[in-house]
């Protein structure tokens, strides 16, 4: 495939990338999820570390099929060049409608409410500023993809700093009794419940695949994707297991069990920064989800710029900034799309059902390699060590977010994948059929000349 985008981005921000885009929202509330699915404050700290480590397998895999196909689209071009390109428009049809423009919109309305905390707003006045903060972040990134790349860099880095000051600071107050015992009398304690602690930090760890997204703008990508993907997950398992560590040491089991907001309660305890532990947690959850939302803008478009240069998305969605070098169309788009949900807040918690079929097409690219494996044009430029392993591994993690979501939300699961199989295989017909078209006109116009 043709590649218009130039490969601009570095090491730093494409670890930016992925660790702006996982580190978001999720982790102020998932350590308590944890917390009760593990039943002690132990096994909650060993649910991150195994929780994260099984995620190398799958950025090992990512690494591999990332040189293989090192162009813009992520999971879209790996299931594509499975051969499943049917599967692999409708994963990128689910994506656009039901979930990137609804990831955007949902993300910008946490940051602000984030912000209303220090300043109080009515609800009004929050959709306003979600909107404002999506425009600021389209024009970065439609402007320049080095500059953008480095804003993200920036960014990121100074969202990871909260935490290493929490985590720095905790350390000195942590208890190991509230470590080593379970805070809750007769709390079920065994593998059984390890297991589900560790099912429930998997939604902690998901995004480090945002990358590949954009291999195609990346430099040198057979040593940097594998860098990058490898190094996210460190950073990642170091910052979790690091919170998760001091948050279990210094707030009591059974209080963190039943928290809402865990880093604020951990923050009220330790003497440092208790008292102003609330406008802590704010500023710092400002600043984490607003670099997630920088990435989402920035990766997300890539997607359906993959498909519109392989003629199966709207034309408009592959063209590039004739000055600025970056697909504009597909990142207004996407915007423009989400600050209408942003006003249409109860259809966003609609298309929220749609995460199961996007987490298919997870599984999808893991089970790939076994076909990509057998090709005998398939020559990547890194590969993955015990790769069977690894897919096997990575294929079964992924397989558990798509069960737990489909016993969370069984009904609105099927019907959503109705939903995206009745919508997308009449368009993908459509298109192919017009491709067709195209490529008989071509081979006419070729031998007439």
């Amino acid at each position: 495939m043709a590649n218009n985008l130039e490969r601009k981005l570095g090491l730093a921000p494409t670890i930016a990338l992925s660790v702006g885009t996982t580190l978001g929202a999720g982790i102020f509330i998932s350590i308590s999820e944890v917390a009760g699915a593990s039943g002690s404050a132990l096994f909650t700290v060993l649910a991150f570390l195994i929780g994260g480590l099984i995620m190398i397998p799958q950025n090992l895999i990512l690494a591999e099929l990332a040189t293989a196909y090192p162009e813009n689209g992520g999971n879209y071009v790996f299931i594509k060049n499975a051969g499943w390109r049917k599967l692999a428009f409708l994963t990128g049809w689910a994506s656009f409608w039901a979930n990137d423009s609804s990831a955007l919109a949902i993300v910008s309305l946490a940051g602000v409410q984030y912000i209303a905390y220090l300043f109080p707003m009515n609800g009004l006045a929050i959709k306003f500023i979600a909107v404002a903060f999506i425009i600021l972040f389209m024009m970065i990134h439609i402007r320049s993809v080095e500059g953008g790349g480095k804003f993200q860099a920036i960014i990121t880095f100074i969202k990871i700093l909260p935490f290493v000051l929490l985590i720095g600071m905790g350390l000195f107050f942590v208890r190991g009794d509230l470590v080593m015992t379970p805070g809750v009398a007769a709390a079920p304690v065994g593998l059984m419940t390890l297991l589900a602690g560790i099912s429930a930090t998997s939604w902690s760890f998901d995004g480090m695949g945002a990358c590949t997204y954009m291999t195609g703008e990346i430099k040198n990508p057979k040593k940097t994707m594998p860098r990058a993907l490898i190094s996210s997950v460190i950073i990642i398992i170091l910052l979790y297991v690091g919170l998760t560590f001091v948050v279990t040491g210094v707030v009591p089991f059974d209080q963190l069990v039943n928290s809402k907001a865990p880093l604020a309660e951990a923050g009220a305890a330790i003497p440092l920064i208790g008292n102003i532990s609330g406008t802590f947690i704010a500023i710092s959850g400002i600043i984490v989800i607003l670099a997630a939302l920088s990435g989402t803008v920035m990766f997300q478009p890539r997607l359906e710029y993959a498909m519109a240069k392989d003629g199966l998305f709207f034309k408009s969605f592959g063209k590039v900034h004739k000055k600025y070098g970056t697909p504009y169309f597909s990142m207004m788009a996407q915007c423009m799309l989400a600050i209408v949900l942003i006003f249409l807040s109860n259809i966003t918690e609609l298309l929220g059902y749609f995460t199961f079929v996007l987490l298919l097409k997870n599984t999808l690219t893991f089970a790939s390699i076994f076909v990509h494996r057998k090709k005998p044009d398939y020559n990547p430029l890194w590969k993955a060590p015990a790769w069977k392993l690894m897919a096997v591994i990575s294929i079964a993690s992924s397989l558990i977010l798509v069960v737990s979501t489909f016993m969370w939300a069984a009904i609105p699961s099927i019907i959503t994948a109705i939903i995206v199989v009745v919508t997308g295989l009449p368009v993908f017909y459509f298109w192919e059929k017009r491709n067709k078209k195209e490529e008989i006109k071509e081979r006419e116009s070729i031998n007439i000349n």
